[in-house]
């Protein structure tokens, strides 16, 4: 069998596990019984493929394989993927299968008349000829980060299979719950013996992202009072009301649908109201440190305002700090980028440097001392029924991987390129 269809059939069993994580289950970890049931058959596929070391870490839910260095003078290398799919119907994932795809419109679910089509999703164009595989039109994929997972398997596969390259340990980590900001928090560095690491979660080939929003969520309760309207006057106090003063002061313009590249947001995320009691969760984003401390100020700042109009405080803002934009770590640690962008060249891949507009495991791992820009694992339509990967692609992030460890250790050898982020 090719290392293709090897890839191809271990993604299609890994997808077919519903992996779906679950906040409410927050305490628990995995938070779902599928994740833990897909990392023991991935630390099965590692020991069969005759990793040094595989191990799933009991208690942070990490999926840990090694291969020793055969070079020893030569930095270790880590990669990391996520178990966990987000929060789409992940029950009854049916894979389907679309070889030397025609770049033309594909019926996914004839009864649902749902289409995958290229005039609605351009860069299905660019995978004419290539083996599509798409959902049934009922659920996601799992592209994210399944397909991630199976490629660092296959490029350790490989690795193994081919000891004449030389390398510096390599070792990977699948980790749950990534999707609700859980994973990389319980990630153990000490589980990773390495210099630096890259996460293969979404992008396309040749995208790299060491940029991410700074992130909080703020919860506002707004506390009423309730009574019956018919005597109601000179008492009543409709938190909804309140509420609805909260939302309407939040900056109009700084919304995800009138912000893009590096410009931040505030984002109502859910709101409910009644009369005695109102809630409100925001997600608050800016790529800019001071713009994002100003951000979580104004939403302060707009409660403090709000309770100096009622006759006592209402309002209660909670905010909680979730992570921090990778770049405050990479830009002293430049080697980390550019030898990934040296990789990319390699490959003849056009190397495109993008802020990433939301986070990954690495903000956290990045954060424990391992710096950890986000590679690609080239899928597309993440998170929904339109959701899609082609073998060659996780082909392609496999060779990346590879050829990653390839040129750090010609760089390690020889000169390292220590020049400052393009």
């Amino acid at each position: 069998m090719d290392f293709k269809t090897k890839l191809q059939n271990l993604f299609i069993e890994y997808v077919k596990i519903n992996t779906r994580s679950d906040y409410q289950f927050k305490d628990k970890t995995p938070t779902t019984p599928g994740q833990e049931v897909l990392a023991h058959k991935i630390v099965a596929k590692l020991q069969e493929i005759g990793l040094d070391e595989a191990y799933y870490n009991e208690k942070t839910g990490f999926v840990i394989g090694k291969l020793y260095a055969n070079t020893p003078a030569v930095s270790g290398i880590g990669f990391i993927a996520h178990l966990d799919t987000a929060d789409f119907n992940a029950q009854g994932v049916n894979p389907q299968v679309h070889p030397n795809y025609d770049g033309e419109k594909l019926v996914l679910n004839q009864a649902k008349k749902i289409v995958l089509d290229p005039n609605e999703f351009p860069d299905l164009k660019k995978l004419k000829g290539q083996t599509l595989i798409t959902t049934d039109g009922t659920s996601l994929l799992g592209t994210d980060d399944k397909a991630g997972i199976v490629a660092a398997i296959g490029a350790l596969a490989y690795l193994k299979q081919h000891p004449e390259i030389k390398h510096g340990e390599i070792d990977i980590g699948f980790g749950p719950d990534e999707e609700i900001g859980l994973g990389g928090k319980r990630f153990d560095p000490k589980d990773f013996n390495v210099e630096f690491a890259y996460t293969l979660d979404n992008g396309q080939p040749g995208e790299l992202q060491y940029e991410t929003f700074n992130a909080s969520s703020a919860h506002v309760e707004i506390e009423g009072t309730s009574v019956h309207p018919g005597n109601a006057y000179g008492l009543l106090v409709n938190a909804g009301l309140i509420a609805n003063q909260f939302i309407s002061a939040l900056p109009k313009d700084q919304v995800p649908e009138k912000t893009q590249a590096k410009e931040g947001f505030i984002l109502v995320n859910n709101a409910s109201f009644s009369v005695g009691h109102a809630e409100i969760d925001l997600i608050i984003r800016d790529f800019d440190w001071e713009k994002f401390l100003q951000k979580e100020a104004f939403v302060k700042e707009l409660a403090a305002k709000l309770n100096r109009e009622q006759d006592h405080p209402r309002i209660l803002v909670t905010l909680r700090r979730q992570y921090e934009n990778i770049a405050n770590s990479v830009i002293d640690h430049p080697y980390v980028v550019n030898l990934a962008l040296d990789a990319y060249r390699n490959l003849g891949l056009t190397p495109k440097v993008t802020p990433f507009r939301g986070g990954t495991d690495g903000n956290f791992i990045t954060a424990k001392g391992i710096p950890t820009p986000n590679l690609f694992n080239g899928g597309g339509n993440y998170h929904g029924q339109y959701e899609y990967i082609t073998s060659e692609q996780m082909v392609l992030t496999a060779q990346t991987i590879v050829e990653i460890t390839k040129e750090h250790v010609r760089q390690t050898l020889t000169t390292r390129d220590e020049r400052p982020l393009a």
